[in-house]
């Protein structure tokens, strides 16, 4: 085996010894980013941070604060107090107790249900393959709010208004993350990999489970992510179709603004924390949601 070893490594040796030093100084330098780089991703870093740090900037201080027109950039203290006033003042923990329900429920089962049919689509044979996917993806083109009337007579007719399930199943059916599932099985899984594994005995759902569901890791950690930002700040069907008792989040945050008079210092600092979930479930993920780029970028 060691001689075999040498015998491998031996060319690599000599392409290595044969390669120009100037084309490896090169390549070493295309593989460095230039200062430029440098700068415009502190401009996107700070860009992207600014509207989550002037909204802790408004929750930390008082309405007098406000209405003076000097707000600074640097924090006040006041915003342990603001925060404590919006717990008080709204449903608060029911809110993020219904938003942690529905953002989770609604992930796992896209997550699930995508990769089933991006699994489909992407090494299945079967007739309308193609033209199934293309409707399915024409589905994106349709806006929401056109369904809004259908779906709420639906609900209504379930009598699942006013309840979470009224919020999630309609959720559990993404064309987004059909279409994304698809592409990344495409690319990730080998057709040689699911028929080995055909000649082996499985069946299509062992297939799946044992060998497309780990090589779609990655990209339904993304999916996975991305849904539940979506879903934790989603505010437009939640509105319609809870009731004010049983909120999720954002629908409770709304009523910090029912009032005559708004007070930003409350409204905002009820944003900052809606949002430090949405945080903290980033800090957990970041890791294979970079994984997943990663990866789909050197495929590409």
């Amino acid at each position: 085996m060691t001689v075999i070893t040498r015998r491998l490594d031996e060319p690599d040796h000599r392409m290595r010894a044969r390669a120009p030093k100037g084309a490896t100084a090169r390549v070493a330098r295309q593989a460095q980013a230039s200062p430029a780089a440098y700068v415009f991703l502190i401009i996107v870093l700070l860009g992207s941070a600014f509207p989550l740090w002037w909204s802790f900037v408004i929750g930390s201080k008082d309405a007098a604060a406000i209405n003076s027109g000097q707000v600074s950039l640097l924090p006040g203290g006041n915003f342990l107090a603001n925060a404590s006033t919006v717990i008080s003042t709204l449903p608060f923990w029911k809110a993020l107790g219904n938003s942690i329900i529905v953002s989770t429920v609604v992930s796992v089962l896209v997550v699930l249900l995508s990769t089933l049919a991006g699994f489909a689509f992407a090494k299945l044979r079967f007739r309308g393959r193609e033209g199934l996917l293309l409707f399915v993806i024409a589905t994106m083109c349709v806006p929401t709010q056109l369904g809004v009337v259908p779906l709420f007579i639906v609900m209504a007719k379930l009598g699942w208004i006013g309840g979470l399930w009224a919020v999630i199943l309609p959720a559990l059916v993404n064309a987004f993350g059909v279409f994304w599932m698809t592409q990344y099985l495409r690319e990730s899984l080998p057709d040689e990999l699911v028929e080995a594994a055909r000649v082996d005995g499985a069946s299509t759902l062992r297939i799946f489970w044992s060998v497309a569901l780990p090589a779609a890791r990655p990209g339904a950690a993304m999916l996975g992510l991305f849904t539940f930002i979506y879903t934790w700040t989603n505010f437009f069907w939640p509105f319609i179709v809870l009731e004010p008792g049983n909120p999720t989040l954002p629908v409770a945050l709304q009523q910090l603004q029912a009032a005559y008079y708004v007070d930003y210092s409350l409204v905002l600092a009820g944003v900052v924390l809606a949002a430090i979930p949405l945080l903290i479930v980033f800090v957990l993920a970041g890791r294979q949601l970079v994984s997943g780029i990663m990866q789909g970028a050197v495929k590409g």
